[in-house]
């Protein structure tokens, strides 16, 4: 899909209400977004962080938007996304919506104040393109929320040690940032423990939730691993015996927990 298609097709996108164009594109999400918006609602602490990110700006755009995550309401935003079911989840609401992929962004160099994207890198085809591309039509800030893939002391990966070979394998180290985006700045986003937006570490207080299928749904990482369904039986069994909190039960003490999610922010060109 060229950057001209797309731009004389976004007119086809009403502001609040996304028209599914057939045939535009094809998006992993088209499968496995069903009900996402009503599992993956915004924690209000990790909003704040992203809003403080985006400085001043009054124009921001939205790589890989999803149904509207963290979007700061008292902005100017166009939310960019490639899947149409994501799109028809959206709340109704003033921004502008357009069906496209962070890779090849429709729009001229410097159009925004600043441009975010939000737990979505790894489901770029090419990420190094997405991120010159956020640099390039954003003249302020860009700001990511993300995950360290080198990250490793998170309970669930001694019950599913397969999450830290995918996260090898599809997020970028933090050092990438920098290569396409110029200096950068990365702080850790502590995850609360009662986080209300449903991404892999959001329960990590709530152990029995990953027992759930339907929580499990909206989690990317559980559709690419694939039965896991002996892993979950143990965890179930160590939630049932004691197990889990002999081990573990210190972070029940806990009001947020450093689960490997980063921020990253370039101030700009």
């Amino acid at each position: 899909m060229t950057r001209t298609t797309l731009e004389s097709r976004a007119a086809c996108l009403e502001t609040g209400n996304p028209a599914v164009l057939p045939g535009l594109m094809t998006a992993h999400y088209d499968t496995i977004g069903v009900n996402y918006a009503n599992l993956r609602k915004p924690d209000a602490r990790i909003g704040r962080t992203i809003a403080d990110a985006l400085g001043t700006a009054e124009t921001v755009v939205n790589v890989g938007a999803g149904a509207g995550s963290y979007e700061p309401e008292d902005r100017r935003v166009t939310a960019v996304e490639p899947s149409a079911e994501m799109m028809s989840q959206r709340a109704p609401s003033d921004v502008t919506v357009i069906q496209g992929v962070a890779e090849d962004l429709p729009f001229d160099d410097d159009a925004f104040d600043a441009a975010m994207a939000v737990l979505t890198i790894h489901h770029w085809s090419d990420q190094a393109k997405g991120l010159r591309e956020m640099r390039r039509v954003a003249r302020g800030p860009v700001v990511l929320l993300t995950f360290d893939p080198q990250y490793k002391d998170f309970w669930l990966l001694d019950y599913l040690p397969g999450l830290a070979t995918l996260d090898d394998s599809q997020m970028p180290k933090l050092a990438f940032y920098a290569q396409h985006l110029g200096a950068v700045d990365i702080t850790a986003v502590p995850v609360p423990h009662d986080c209300s937006d449903g991404f892999m570490a959001a329960y990590w207080r709530r152990p029995a939730a990953y027992l759930d299928p339907k929580i499990r749904s909206a989690i990317s990482p559980f559709w690419a691993l694939g039965d896991v369904s002996a892993e979950l039986s143990r965890l179930e069994r160590d939630l049932e015996s004691g197990a889990w909190a002999e081990r573990y039960g210190a972070l029940l003490e806990l009001d947020a927990y450093d689960a490997g999610y980063r921020l990253v922010r370039s101030a700009g060109p």
